[in-house]
């Protein structure tokens, strides 16, 4: 699944997000990074909110 443009983000955004341990879990196949629609769709779940302060 194409992350980057899923969410509009840049790849240097996704290289950041990471090294810093942010987003969905990946697969490095070939020196190149992939993301299975599974872990993107669990991680924009775990992001859902109710509020600043409530997650779902």
């Amino acid at each position: 699944m194409d992350a980057q443009e899923r969410w509009q983000v840049s790849e240097a955004t996704l290289e950041r997000w990471r090294s810093e341990g942010i987003g969905p879990i990946y697969v490095k196949l070939g020196g190149q990074v992939r993301y299975r629609r599974e872990d993107v769709l669990e991680y924009e779940a775990s992001c859902l909110r109710k509020s600043t302060f409530e997650a779902v």
